[in-house]
Formats: structure tokens, sequence, C-alpha cells
């Protein structure tokens, strides 16, 4: 017997059921059962109407704006508004209800009455985790009916979006205004780990096609936090170092502005300039408050994700990370973690990358008076991290004196000796970093004290002395040599040692030459015993120099207890007039004989160096 089902004529709400079987694969929802309260929505100022035949009976209210719909249609599906005990208004015959804090606002309730009144719904990447999590305030479970709207949701979020990364990355951003509902029902936890197991699967190479290279590039566009779980979800993944290390360099020139180009021109080394300088950044940073702190935020996340391998990303990077870190007044912790990790691969930074703008805040304004506080580069941030270069190395039982190193610290004395605001303190204990057997040549500190004594006219001659204490005359080369012996900048002693080793390089080079006549031997060796005795000379008469000043000291302080005893004070004043002139032609006398004598021993020592190097 045939079915009364079967003997009826096919109705065009058969055909309906049909074609919505068909649709629902896909990301429109038709109801399998139209319902006919409504035609759709009107939208009227601040407030929308159902276009309906059948009065509405219920006011909702969400942030500002109202919707004027039918009760039914809402309690049938929601279980949180069939539980409230809706109270009817005293003017109109309707309920009102207000909801507060909706997941999405006034936009995803308007797509969850669509699906209510049974109209045609829309599901796509930018709205699925909205209507989740208003599914889930709204408790549309399937207790309510078959085929709600909350495990429609998650099977379009399993089934189609976790499919592709380009989905999964749109419904991640969009759950950045859904907290905490999108982390409660696990929609960016999700999310972040299908984008993790995709950016570890393909690491970073030359040869991958445009779409990973655009996972990448997309990754670095997400929030600091959702980026921040991305990546370390990407590290439990045991991704290569050098994977995660572009991601977040890619992140942090999106996100972080180039401090370089902002102080552009500080290597002009005027104060005025200097503080030029430091006003334009410290008032864009006044203006934008809330972006600094979003700006030291992400500075601070970033290098808390940065792996702990040296190769995970260069020296360049870790050196701009500080330069932000310091403008944006992080931490000292971070700033130390960073000067370490620099330390660590100083080997890959150049000078450019270590002058390091000294940022001076408020609070040091204030405080400090002395204008050698007013240093155009921050000379002690380089200092540690020279510190802790050397204790990587000692750690790694590794020989310190490479030249690329000693190279580097000398290029940048040089260049902060440029500096007229810098203490020679410093500038000694920077030039004394690294031990004495690090630097094989002397070429580069000679030309960086040089540099220095240059800017610094005023130094004392007991500074100059402790300053050139610091380079080894014998590790200098033959031009060095010749430079520093007519360098009026040098000290008298420091000149003396340079010929004396140059002496000793003669000698040794000469051995090692090829036997030549008796003749030529002989006369090289009256020669050098000239020079010897010319040497000795210059000696005695400085000696001699000393002991006549002592002589005048010593009868200049008779003449004073001579004057004492005279009762007479006419004849003590005209006694001590003459023999004042007496001392005072003495003095000058003397003085004329001491500078001749500095002049013929400045000439002697410098002729000398001539007649040795004409021999080489």
């Amino acid at each position: 017997m045939k079915s009364k089902s079967a003997d009826r004529p096919r109705s065009p709400r058969d055909d309906l059921d049909t074609s919505a079987d068909e649709i629902r694969n896909k990301s429109i929802i038709v109801p399998n059962r139209a319902v006919t309260l409504a035609n759709g929505f009107e939208k009227k100022d601040r407030s929308w109407c159902v276009t309906s035949q059948i009065p509405t009976d219920l006011l909702i209210q969400i942030d500002d704006i109202t919707f004027n719909v039918h009760k039914y249609p809402l309690v049938s599906k929601c279980g949180y508004i069939s539980r409230l005990v809706l109270q009817p208004s005293a003017s109109e015959n309707r309920y009102n209800l207000k909801l507060e804090n909706f997941p999405g606002g006034a936009e995803t309730f308007e797509s969850i009455l669509r699906f209510c009144y049974g109209l045609p719904l829309d599901l796509n990447p930018h709205n699925t985790a909205q209507l989740r999590c208003a599914s889930e305030f709204l408790d549309m479970t399937e207790e309510y009916e078959d085929g709600n709207l909350i495990s429609k949701t998650d099977a379009f979020i399993t089934f189609v979006i976790l499919a592709s990364w380009k989905d999964t990355l749109a419904v991640l951003k969009s759950c950045e205004n859904l907290c905490p509902w999108a982390e409660n029902l696990q929609i960016v936890r999700r999310c972040c780990d299908l984008l993790a197991w995709k950016a570890s699967k393909d690491d970073v190479q030359e040869d991958i096609d445009n779409d990973e290279r655009r996972l990448y590039n997309d990754i670095a566009t997400l929030r600091i936090d959702h980026f921040t779980r991305v990546i370390t979800t990407i590290k439990a993944r045991q991704a290569k170092p050098e994977t995660i290390g572009k991601i977040i360099m890619k992140y942090a020139d999106n996100w972080l502005p180039v401090i370089d180009e902002d102080l552009e021109g500080l290597r002009g080394y005027g104060f005025g300039k200097n503080e030029l300088q430091f006003g334009v950044l410290k008032e864009r940073m006044e203006e934008g408050g809330h972006g600094c702190k979003e700006q030291k935020a992400i500075i601070e996340n970033l290098v808390s994700i940065l792996p702990p391998q040296s190769e995970a990303v260069p020296c360049q990077f870790l050196l701009k990370m500080l330069k932000r870190a310091i403008v944006y007044s992080a931490s000292q912790a971070l700033i130390s973690d960073l000067e370490k990790r620099v330390g660590m691969t100083l080997e890959e930074a150049s000078v450019n990358d270590l002058l390091i703008p000294n940022f001076r805040k408020e609070d040091q304004e204030k405080e400090i008076s002395s204008p050698e506080i007013y240093t155009i580069h921050n000379v002690d941030v380089v200092q540690r991290i020279f510190e802790y270069f050397l204790m990587h190395e000692q750690q790694q039982q590794q020989i310190t004196g490479k030249p690329n190193i000693t190279k580097l610290l000398d290029n940048y004395l040089a260049e902060i000796a440029k500096d007229p605001n810098l203490p020679i303190t410093k500038f000694h204990v920077l030039a004394e970093a690294l031990p004495g057997n690090a630097r094989n040549c002397h070429d580069g500190l000679y030309r960086a004290i040089d540099t220095y004594l240059k800017t610094h006219p005023s130094l004392s001659e007991h500074d100059r002395r402790r300053l050139c204490k610091t380079m080894n005359c014998e590790k200098l080369s033959l031009d060095a040599c010749m430079h520093a012996a007519q360098n009026d900048r040098l000290p008298l002693r420091t000149v003396v040692q340079v010929l004396f080793s140059e002496q000793v390089k003669m000698r040794t080079a000469m051995q090692s030459k090829e036997p030549e006549t008796r003749g030529e031997s002989s006369e090289r060796e009256v020669k050098r015993s000239s020079r010897e005795t010319e040497i000795k000379t210059l000696r005695a008469e400085l000696e001699n120099v000393k002991n006549k000043m002592a002589e005048l000291q010593n009868d200049y302080t008779e003449l004073q207890r001579e004057y004492e005893k005279l009762g007479n004070k006419q004849k003590s004043t005209m006694n001590w007039a003459l023999r004042w002139q007496k001392i005072k032609k003495s003095i000058q006398l003397n003085n004329e004989a001491e500078e001749g004598r500095h002049r013929r021993s400045s000439t002697g020592l410098r002729t000398s160096f001539r007649r040795i190097l004409s021999l080489s």
C-alpha cells in the first residue's frame, strides 16, 4: 500500500525544501520551513522595524539602536530570552528588553533576527565569530530547535574557516573586539593553532610560493596579543629560529617607527642641533601618549618571544630594538636583555649601529646641571655591550683578540671622540675595555686618541699622559709613527717612546737584511751612536734646567727670610726692589734658555727620527 505522501503531488514548498538542502552546504543558511511573520527589515533613523502585516510586540534595545520585533520567533530559538520574565509596557501593548554588552553589537543582532525569522543568512569569515559569540550569549542551542545557530556556526568554523589560513586569519582579526567571548569559546586558540601549524610546516626559504610568503606577511598584521600567541605556538612546535625571527622582524617593521629616520642628522656633533633633534622627537611622543604606550607594549612583547638562539635575528635588528626600548622608556630588565643579546652577536655590528642617541628624559633635565651629561651618544650602553661580549667569550673559552671587534671599538672611539662634551673618564674606560693583547695594531686607537685631543684642546698635561698610556707605541705602524713624531698634541714623553720603539723596529729590520759591506755597516754604527749621543745630551739638558729651577726657588726663599729680618722699611724696600730685579732677569734668562733647549730638543728628536727613517 502506497503512503499518502507518495500519492500526494509535488508542491512548491517541496521545491523550496530541496533547494534549501542544496544551499545549506554553502555559506548561506536557508531554513527548512518558511516563516511568514516577516518579509524583511526596514531601518528608520536609529531603529529597525520588521515589515510584516502582524503588529510587533517586543522592543529590544542594543546600544543606541532599537529593534521592533515579534516575541515568538526569538523565544522559540533563544533560551536567554525565553527564560526572561518580560514586563509589558504601561503605555503600549508590547514588551521592552535591553541587552547590555551584546557581542558584535547591533549589526550582529540584525543577523540573528534574520535567522530567527527564517530569512537567508550569509555566513562568511568576517561575521562568523560574532554570530558564534552572539548565539552563545542568547543560548541558541539544539534544545530549543534542531540546527540552531550555535551548531551551524561551529560547523562552519570547523569545516570551512579552518580549512583556509586566509579565512582563519580574517576570523582571528574579527575576534579583537569579542573578548572574553572569543577566548572562552576557544575561537582564538583554534585559529592561532592553525596559523602556527601552517607557519611551522613551511619554513621561510627562497623557493616558497607567493601564498606562503603572504602567510608570514599577514601574520605580522595581527594585534600584538594574538601575534604573541601565534609565535608562542610556533615555538612550541619546534620551528626553526630563523623562521620565527623573520616573522618577528616583519612585525616590527609594520608596527614600530624607525628611530634612525626620526633622529636623522644627529651626527653633526653640535650641541644645539642635538637639543633640537631631541626636542622634535620628544614633542612627537607627547602628541601620541596613548600610541607611545602601545609602542612600548609591542617592544616588550616582541623581545619576550625572541628565540634564545643567536642566529634567530641579526645584530642590526637587536640594536634597532635597543634604541626603540631606550626611547620609549622600556624596563631596565628588558634593556639589559637586549644588551646581552647584542653582546653575543657583536661581531656582526657596524659603527653606525652602535651610535645610540643619548635620549634625555624630563626628570633627568631637572636633576642634571653639568653640560658633560648631555653627550650626543649613549656611551654607557655600548660599554655594557662590550662587557657582555667579553663575558660571553670567556664562557665559550674563545680568543678575545678578534680583529673585527678591535676595529669596531677603535672606529667607535673615533666617532664619539668628536663630541666636545664627552668626559675623558668615559673615553678612557671604553678605550681600555678590551684586554691588552686584543689589539695587534694600535693605529686605530691612536687615531681615536688624536681626534679626542684635537676636540678637547684644554686637557691638562696629566690627562694627556693618562690617555696616551692606553696606547702601546711598539704596536704602531710606520705611518702612524711618522705622524706621532710630528704631533704637537702628544706629550713629549710619548713622542720619545715612539722614537725609541721605531729605533728598535729599525734594528730588527736591519738584522733581518742580508749582511752588507763593513764600510757601510761601520758608517751606520757611527750614525746610530751619534743619535744615541744626541738623545743623551737632550736628557742631560732637561735635567740641568730642572736643577737651575730648583736653585732659583732656593734663592727666592732666602730673600724672603732676609726681608723679614730687616727692620728699616725704606731700606728693606730698596734692597728688595734691587734683588727682585736681579731675580726677574735671571728668571727671564733661564726661561729663554729653557725654550731654546726645548726647541733644539724637539727639533733634534724629529731630525733624529727622520735620520732613522732614511736608513730604512
